[in-house]
């Protein structure tokens, strides 16, 4: 496990990027003190699928009337 600040991290992020990549994985301190993990993406994570989607979609509400007019009285709130 390899540590950088979010100096390192600013100046050398293609660097880090391709090392946790490759599988190193990196901690990100701020003032010495650990804050985020740059990691590799396991083989597992994956893309959610359409048909996916779809269910996640549908389990919001319908909404009812015009959507120009819902967006336009939400922004205006």
């Amino acid at each position: 496990m390899r540590k950088a600040s979010i100096r390192d991290l600013r100046i050398h992020a293609s660097e880090l990027v391709r090392e946790a990549s490759e599988g190193e994985v990196i901690v990100i301190e701020r003032r010495g003190q650990p804050v985020a993990e740059l990691r590799p993406l396991s083989k597992t994570q994956k893309k959610p699928k359409f048909r996916d989607m779809s269910r996640f979609w549908n389990t919001f509400p319908k909404l009812t009337g015009d959507s120009t007019q819902f967006i336009s009285e939400d922004r205006d709130r």
